[in-house]
C-alpha cells in the first residue's frame, strides 16, 4: 500500500462511484472526468470502446483495500 501512488480525495470518490456504476460504467464528460483519466493512467480504470470508463481488477482491489467493500443490504 505504501509503495502505491497516493489517491487524492476526489479520485478516491471517483473510484468509489466507478465501483458503484458496475457494468454500466461511467460516461465521459462528467465533473470527475479528470480523476477518471488519472485512474486510467494508474491502471485502476479503463476507457472502453463505447467511451465509458470501467473499473479494472486492480481498481477493484484498490477500492477494497482503501475504501472498503459495500455492505450487503438485508
Amino acid at each position: 500500500m505504501w509503495d502505491e501512488p497516493y489517491l487524492e480525495t476526489c479520485c478516491r470518490s471517483a473510484l468509489h462511484r466507478l465501483m458503484l456504476s458496475g457494468g454500466i460504467g461511467r460516461p465521459p464528460g462528467l465533473k470527475d472526468g479528470s480523476c477518471l483519466t488519472r485512474l486510467t493512467a494508474m491502471g485502476l480504470a479503463q476507457l472502453r470502446s463505447d467511451g465509458r470508463f470501467a473499473l479494472t481488477q486492480a481498481g477493484s482491489e484498490r477500492h477494497a483495500r482503501e475504501i472498503g467493500q459495500t455492505r450487503e443490504r438485508a
